[in-house]
């Protein structure tokens, strides 16, 4: 039988977790990335529920396990640095908000490009600019004039995915602002975290967060309510100072931190938004991860979908790989469950991360301090129990 070949758009999590599988099952796998390396930084992810056993099968559980972040829990913080609610890691099982696993997310992306590289071809600096489908496979024309041909091309190149756009339609069809926009990049650890994950909030939908990480930094996190802002996604200083000016009356250490983003190498701006899209696939292409189905940082599910959404994807277009279409359909069948409860956004929404009024975050603080008692309790349990809401098909090797 020939090789079939499959072109991957993006590099971050779960491009490379699909060419693992896909590696695995025999398919000639090739990645591209529009950056010119892997993306540094990001914000702590989360290995939890049915995910943790898709990376026990990849055989990099030890890796992620090495590379962790120990974190005691999460914790709200007022304007003094002062406590003012907590969930402890351990608490429902390690499945709460601080999960059992907690890792960056580029030392993830680290780990998954290591493990696939030998495998795998990465086309770094490059990105696909046209899409012809023809009957037994994808032309594939890239921004820099290189044109090859795949059998399936697949979109996990994020919330403004390429791919999603070329065979889709534009991407205001499918993505949702929820109102807030958030910037992430690395800061000199202040030494007071004591292990914990803290969060700032101030009136006027204002969050502030900081959690620790190894080897004497930490990642913060600046986030505000706001509709929909017209900016240049490329032009970081710009969207460094959109952060600055609605920020400058916030207390805690966000001066600090405002202090440190003009030089911070790592800087990632983006809106707080939702991905649907009814249908994953168009002939032979289809989308995974955030391309296809993103629920928003709010949610904590992200990377859990994209590994799981790898695992299945490559599972059944492995098992019916003259039968694209309904290897696709299959992919979306056993997903969707999942992604739907994924999806759903914890209490409150954006309201419940980012109060308008002082009101409401003090009525939000005292919900947090009562999430070990009724019904704060039940409502943390049902979310903590998404992570495990799918049960995972075993493919032939």
């Amino acid at each position: 039988m020939r090789q079939q070949s499959v072109l991957i758009s993006g590099a971050s999590i779960t491009g490379p977790a699909l060419a693992h599988w896909l590696h695995r099952y025999g398919f000639a796998t090739t990645i591209v990335e529009v950056g010119p390396a892997l993306r540094p930084g990001g914000h702590a992810v989360d290995i939890r529920g049915v995910a943790r056993r898709v990376v026990e099968e990849m055989g990099l559980l030890p890796a992620i396990r090495a590379a962790g972040v120990h974190e005691r829990g999460y914790a709200l913080v007022n304007g003094a640095g002062r406590i003012t609610g907590a969930v402890p890691a351990d608490a429902f099982g390690g499945g709460g908000i601080v999960a059992e696993i907690e890792i960056m997310r580029g030392d993830l992306s680290e780990i998954l490009y290591q493990a696939t590289r030998d495998g795998t071809e990465y086309l770094f600096g490059d990105r696909i600019a046209e899409l012809a489908e023809g009957t037994d496979g994808v032309e594939v024309t890239f921004g820099s004039g290189l044109v090859r041909s795949f059998d399936f091309v697949i979109g996990a190149d994020g919330v403004h995915s390429g791919v999603r756009r070329l065979a889709f339609g534009p991407q205001a069809r499918f993505v949702t602002h929820l109102g807030a926009y958030t910037g992430y990049f690395t800061v000199p650890d202040p030494g007071n975290l004591d292990d914990w994950f803290l969060m700032y909030n101030a009136p006027g939908g204002l969050v502030a967060s900081l959690r620790p990480e190894r080897g004497g930094t930490a990642k913060a996190s600046l986030s505000f309510r706001s509709p929909e802002l017209a900016y240049d996604r490329h032009d970081v200083q710009a969207q460094k100072e959109i952060l600055a000016e609605r920020h400058a009356r916030s207390r805690w250490l966000v001066p600090q931190l405002l202090d440190a983003v003009w030089e911070a190498p790592d800087f990632y701006f983006d809106s707080i938004s939702q991905v649907r899209v009814d249908r994953w696939s168009r002939g032979r292409i289809t989308l995974a991860g955030d391309a296809g189905y993103c629920g928003s940082p709010l949610s904590g599910l992200g990377t859990s979908l994209s590994l799981v959404g790898g695992y299945v994807l490559a599972g059944e277009l492995a098992s019916t790989p003259d039968d694209h279409e309904g290897a696709f359909a299959r992919y979306q069948d056993e997903m969707r469950g999942y992604v739907e409860q994924c999806m759903e956004l914890p209490p409150g929404g954006i309201s419940g991360y980012a109060p308008n009024s002082q009101l409401m975050i003090s009525l939000r603080n005292i919900s947090m301090g009562m999430v070990n008692h009724w019904p704060m309790r039940q409502i943390m349990a049902k979310q903590a129990g998404k992570a495990d809401a799918i049960t995972l098909k075993a493919y032939p090797a």
